[in-house]
C-alpha cells in the first residue's frame, strides 16, 4: 500500500499532462486534432479514470487505518524562511479525492454526448482536464500558499469553461462576473494568510491553529486581530462557495455548457470553499466570533436561495439557486461546530447535484428538438411538462435528486441535512429554525420544478406560448439572457448549425428543433445519470445515527477517534426521532404544497403571487442584489474612473505637458542669446553680478 502513496503525486499530474497534450494539438495542430475527437476524449477521460481508480485505493488505505502520509520539498529558503511544496493524503484529502474523481469522470463520459455537435467539442475537454487538475492540486495541497496556487487555477478553469460560448454576449459578461466577484474574496483570503503568516510565523494548518490560540491566550495577539484575521480568510471561501453577500456570480455561471454547471457550480469547486474551512477549522474554532459569523452568513445564505428559487423559470438557474441555498446549509454547519456533518452534506449534495445538473442538461438537449438551441426556450419549464412520457430515465434520475435534496428518508440527502439541523439546535435554535423552514421551501421548489418539466401536458408545441415568452415582457421574466437568440449550443455559426441539424436529421430521423415532441439523451448522457442516482439514494446510509461509519472517519484533526465515539455512545433515538420528524414534516409540506399548485391545480399560483406581489417581486428580482451592486459598484465605479480620468487628463497630463511646453519656450528663448560674441556673455556676467549684489544689498 506504501507505493500508491509514494505515486500520489500523479493525481494532479495526469489530468495535467492530458489537457497540455490536448492543447499543444489545438495550438499547433488544429484541424488534425478537431478531426481525431473522439481519440482526444478517450484521452482525457482516461487519464481521470485511472485518477479515479488511485483515488479510491487510497480512500481504502485510510479507511485500513494507514496513517496520513505527507511528503514535501523545499521549494524556497530566505534566512529563517522555508516554504515546502509537496502533497499531503489524510481522511479528508482521500474523501475529497474519490468525491471530485468520480464526479469528473461521469461528467466527462456526459459530455461526449451533450458537446456532440460542438465545434468547441476538443477544446472542452482540455479545459475540463484541466480544471481536474487544478482541483485535484487543491485537495492533496499541505500548505495555504499551495491551496491559494491552486485555488486561483480553478478560478481561472471557471472563468474559461463559463466563457466557453464566448460569443454569446451573456455568456462572455457571466465569466467576468464571476471573475470579478472571486477576486473580491480571494483578496480577502490573501490578506488573512498573509496576516496569520505574520502572526504565527507558518503556513501549515495545524501549526497556525496552535499557535494563534496560544498567542491570544497570553495576550501577544489581540483577540480583535485574530478576528479580523479569520474573517479575511473566510472572504475567500465565501466567495467561492457562494455566501451572502459574495453569492451573486453563480446563477449567471449557469451561461456555460451543462457538464461545467454539474462539475465546477455543483459538486467541486463551489465545494472548495467548504473544505478550505475544513482544512482551517484549527483556526476557526479558537475564534468564536468568527465562527458565529460563518454559522448565520450559511443560515441567511442558505434561506437566500432557497427563497429566490421558487420563483425561477430557468431550470438552470433554479438549481444554481438551490446550489446557493445547500452550500449555505454545509457552512452554517463548519459554523456551529458539525465539522462531519458540513463534509457529509457535501459529499451527497455532490453526487444528487450533479445528478439534477446533468438531468437538466439532458431535458434542455430534448428540448432543442422542439425549441432549437435558443436558451430562452429549450430552458424555460413553462415550455416544458410531460416529459416524463418522452425521457423516462430522465425523469427517473431527477425524482430521485428532488427526493434526496428535499430530505426524504432513506435518500442522501435526508441523514446529511438532518444532522446539521440536529447540530444547528444544539448550538442556536435561532440557526435550527431557519434551517428547518429553508427545508421546506426546499422541497417545495424542487417538486415545483419536478412537476413543472415532467408531469402533465407538453407545452412545447404551443407557438402561442412560444411568441409571448419571445415578446420583450416575456424576455425579462427569463432572467436576463439576451434577446437575441445565439444559434447552437456552441454558438455556432447559421451554417455550421444547418449542417450539424443535417447530420442530426441523418443519425436521427428528424430534424434538431424541428421534433413536435423531445426524446430521450443517447446512453452517454443516461449513463451518468443512473450511476449517479446510486449514492443519491444510498450513499447518506454511511452516515446514519445508529451507525455512523462516515463521522468515526471523517472528525475534527483536533479531536481523537475515542472522543468521536464517545460522543456517538451519548446518541438519543429520541430526540433523533423527533427532529427527523419534524424535518421530513415540512418538507412533506412543501411537496404537498407544489402538488396542490403545479400537479393537481387545485390552487393557482398566479392569484397567490398577486395577493403577495411584494414578496413575488422580492424574490423574482433576487432580493435585488444584483440591481444594488450594479447601482452602487458597478455605476459607481464607472463614475469614479470618469472622475479619474479627468484628473489624469488636466492634471497629470496638464503638468507634464506644461512642463514640456515651458522646456519648449525657455530653449526657443535662450538660443537667442548664444550668439558667440563674448562681450555680450561678460555683458550678462556683469547685469548678473550686478543684480545679485543690489539684491543683497537691499536685504
Amino acid at each position: 500500500m506504501e507505493v500508491i502513496y509514494q505515486y500520489a503525486w500523479l493525481i494532479p499530474v495526469l489530468p495535467l499532462l492530458g489537457a497540455m497534450l490536448v492543447g499543444l494539438g489545438l495550438i499547433s495542430l488544429n484541424q488534425v486534432t478537431n478531426r481525431l475527437r473522439r481519440l482526444n476524449a478517450a484521452l482525457i477521460i482516461s487519464t481521470m479514470g485511472a485518477v479515479m481508480g488511485l483515488s479510491f485505493a487510497l480512500l481504502w488505505s485510510q479507511i485500513q487505518g494507514h496513517p496520513p502520509y505527507t511528503r514535501t520539498l523545499e521549494w524556497a529558503a530566505a534566512g529563517n524562511f522555508h516554504l515546502s511544496m509537496g502533497y499531503t493524503i489524510d481522511h479528508l484529502t482521500a474523501l475529497m479525492l474519490v468525491i471530485v474523481t468520480t464526479v469528473a469522470f461521469l461528467v466527462m463520459v456526459y459530455t461526449d454526448g451533450y458537446m456532440a455537435h460542438d465545434p468547441g467539442y476538443v477544446r472542452f475537454y482540455a479545459y475540463l482536464s484541466l480544471f481536474g487538475s487544478s482541483m485535484l492540486g487543491l485537495v492533496v495541497s499541505p500548505n495555504l500558499v499551495q491551496i491559494y496556487i491552486f485555488w486561483e487555477l480553478v478560478g481561472m478553469c471557471s472563468y474559461l469553461l463559463v466563457g466557453f460560448w464566448y460569443d454569446r454576449k451573456a455568456a462572455a459578461d457571466a465569466a467576468q462576473k464571476a471573475f470579478v466577484t472571486n477576486r473580491v474574496g480571494d483578496f480577502g483570503l490573501l490578506l488573512g494568510i498573509l496576516g496569520l503568516f505574520w502572526a504565527t510565523g507558518s503556513f501549515d494548518f495545524g501549526v497556525i491553529g496552535d499557535r494563534l490560540s496560544q498567542l491570544v491566550q497570553t495576550g501577544s495577539l489581540s483577540n480583535v486581530l485574530a478576528i479580523l484575521f479569520a474573517i479575511l480568510v473566510f472572504l475567500g471561501p465565501a466567495a467561492k462557495s457562494a455566501q451572502f453577500p459574495l453569492h451573486v456570480w453563480l446563477p449567471d455561471a449557469m451561461e456555460g455548457p451543462t457538464p461545467i454547471s454539474a462539475l465546477i457550480h455543483a459538486a467541486t469547486m463551489v465545494a472548495a470553499g467548504v473544505f478550505l474551512i475544513a482544512r482551517m477549522y484549527p483556526v476557526f474554532e479558537h475564534v468564536p466570533a468568527a465562527m458565529n459569523v460563518i454559522a448565520f452568513t450559511g443560515a441567511f445564505t442558505a434561506f437566500l436561495g432557497a427563497t429566490i428559487a421558487i420563483t425561477q423559470n430557468d431550470i438552470k438557474k433554479g438549481l444554481a439557486y438551490s446550489t446557493i441555498s445547500q452550500l449555505g446549509y454545509m457552512v452554517m454547519a463548519m459554523g456551529v461546530g458539525a465539522y462531519s456533518a458540513g463534509l457529509f452534506h457535501l459529499m451527497t449534495h455532490a453526487y444528487f447535484k450533479a445528478m439534477l445538473f446533468l438531468g437538466s442538461g439532458s431535458v434542455i438537449h430534448g428540448m432543442e428538438a422542439v425549441a432549437g438551441h435558443d436558451p430562452n426556450l429549450a430552458q424555460d419549464m413553462r415550455l416544458m411538462g410531460g416529459l416524463r412520457k418522452y425521457m423516462p430515465v430522465t425523469a427517473t434520475t431527477f425524482l430521485i435528486g428532488c427526493l434526496a435534496i428535499s430530505g426524504v428518508p432513506p435518500f442522501a440527502g435526508f441523514w446529511s441535512k438532518d444532522e446539521i439541523l440536529g447540530a444547528a439546535f444544539n448550538a442556536n435554535p435561532v440557526l435550527w429554525g431557519i434551517g428547518w423552514l429553508t427545508a421546506g421551501i426546499t422541497a417545495f421548489y424542487m417538486f415545483r420544478m419536478y412537476f413543472l418539466t415532467f408531469e402533465g401536458k407538453f407545452r412545447g408545441n404551443l407557438r402561442q406560448l412560444w411568441q409571448k415568452l419571445k415578446s420583450p415582457e416575456g424576455m425579462a421574466i427569463v432572467t436576463g439572457f439576451d434577446a437575441a437568440p445565439a444559434f447552437g449550443p456552441g454558438a455556432m455559426t447559421k451554417g455550421e448549425l444547418e449542417a450539424t441539424e443535417e447530420h442530426y436529421h441523418d443519425d436521427h430521423g428528424h430534424d434538431h428543433g424541428h421534433s413536435e415532441y423531445p426524446h430521450e439523451s443517447p446512453w452517454t448522457m443516461t449513463l451518468p445519470l443512473v450511476l449517479l442516482a446510486i449514492p443519491s439514494l444510498l450513499i447518506g446510509l454511511v452516515g446514519t445515527p445508529f451507525a455512523n461509519y462516515f463521522e468515526e472517519f471523517i472528525f475534527p484533526p483536533t479531536e481523537t477517534l475515542a472522543e468521536v465515539t464517545e460522543k456517538a455512545a451519548l446518541f438519543n433515538p429520541t430526540e433523533f426521532y423527533i427532529m427527523a420528524g419534524s424535518s421530513v414534516g415540512i418538507s412533506l409540506i412543501g411537496i404537498t404544497l407544489a402538488s396542490l399548485l403545479y400537479l393537481l391545480g387545485k390552487i393557482n399560483p398566479v392569484a397567490i403571487a398577486r395577493k403577495i406581489k411584494p414578496l413575488y417581486e422580492l424574490s423574482l428580482n433576487k432580493w435585488y442584489f444584483d440591481d444594488f451592486y450594479h447601482s452602487v459598484f458597478v455605476i459607481g465605479l464607472r463614475r469614479l474612473a470618469r472622475q479619474v480620468m479627468e484628473v489624469d487628463f488636466r492634471v497629470v497630463d496638464g503638468a507634464v505637458n506644461l512642463t514640456g511646453f515651458f522646456t519648449l519656450i525657455s530653449g526657443e528663448g535662450l538660443k537667442y542669446l548664444e550668439n558667440g560674441r563674448a562681450q555680450f556673455y561678460a555683458l550678462i556676467i556683469f547685469g548678473a553680478v550686478l543684480g545679485l549684489v543690489i539684491i543683497f544689498g537691499v536685504t
